[in-house]
């Protein structure tokens, strides 16, 4: 029988290859990069990966390639004990891959070629849709087909489900997309391109999130990196803290709030302890390199708190 508690991440899975350097390339500039790895990643597998080492049981439904890396992917979230039984194996595309840059601070550049995350059709979605139970938690990005994505917020709100949105890579979102979500997570720049506002600090963050909410959202949850984040819900707007750590590298932070956030809801949180407990595995992240191998286990977060 299907566990409503359980969290299913429709989304993608990618092979990340990360380069370090000392700054970011500018347009039309070689930089010399101090070293190179290759990493599982994908903002659906991140999130599933994260959601799954905070204590969460999770079902990942995405399209790899039939090659190596997607062995190898499909291998590595078998191994974190995310059930995998609707990721789909694509014989006409190569399992999506990020090229990443990642300065000395910790920031980063990401190019994407989504491969058979592509694939991850209305079909698909429907055979999902035929596992996930009433009242599931949802997560879902956009680096899969938008037409995808609605596809799964329409079959996900006729089943009463919790349906938590990042919006990244950020692109304009339909209305009745935004309608029909339970919760949105952009960080600042996914804001900006959302709502037109220029997000900077938490003023400017405070309007975005109006004009989200305008826009149909419900409950909004602005990402601000080191600041935290802004809690927009029932009326409230409250501004969340981040702790202080020592930055390595930010490639999906992003993601580990959102499986964090996740785990922590479908735990019982109320909403803003759920993006406090976020907010701190998403900082333990960037402490460590990479996507799926930065993401905290949950006993490394509780004694943080």
């Amino acid at each position: 029988m299907a566990n409503p508690s359980q969290i299913w991440v429709i989304g993608s899975i990618n092979t990340d290859l990360v380069v370090s350097a000392e700054k970011l390339p500018a347009p039309g500039e070689t930089v010399m990069g101090k070293s190179f790895f290759i990493n599982p990643g994908g903002k659906g597998a991140n999130q599933a990966v994260a959601a799954a080492r905070l204590g969460a049981t999770v079902s990942m439904v995405g399209c790899v390639g039939a090659d190596d890396f997607g062995t190898q992917a499909l291998a590595g979230l078998a191994a974190e004990n995310i059930d995998c039984a609707h990721a789909a194996r694509i014989d006409s595309e190569p399992t999506g891959v990020a090229l990443i840059n990642v300065d000395q601070s910790g920031l980063n550049q990401i190019t994407v070629a989504p491969g058979a995350n592509n694939c991850v059709d209305t079909i698909i979605i429907d055979q999902a849709f035929q596992t996930i139970p009433q009242q599931a938690t949802i997560l879902l990005q956009l680096e899969i087909p938008i037409d995808s994505v609605l596809h799964a917020v329409q079959l996900g709100r006729a089943k009463n489900c919790r349906l938590i949105l990042d919006p990244a890579p950020a692109q304009q979102l339909p209305s009745t997309l935004c309608e029909n979500i339970s919760l949105i997570t952009p960080n600042a720049s996914e804001a900006t391109a959302l709502t037109g506002f220029s997000v900077t600090d938490f003023g400017r963050a405070r309007k975005a999130a109006d004009k989200l909410q305008e826009l149909g959202c419900e409950h909004v949850i602005l990402t601000l990196g080191e600041a935290g984040a802004l809690v927009k819900s029932n009326g409230a707007c409250t501004q969340i803290e981040a702790p202080r750590v020592a930055t390595r590298d930010t490639t999906a932070a992003g993601d580990c709030f959102n499986g964090a956030l996740a785990t922590a809801l479908v735990a019982g949180a109320e909403l803003t302890e759920a993006v406090k407990f976020a907010c701190r595995a998403a900082a333990m992240s960037t402490t460590q390199p990479g996507a799926q191998s930065s993401m905290p286990w949950r006993d490394e977060v509780l004694l943080s708190i």
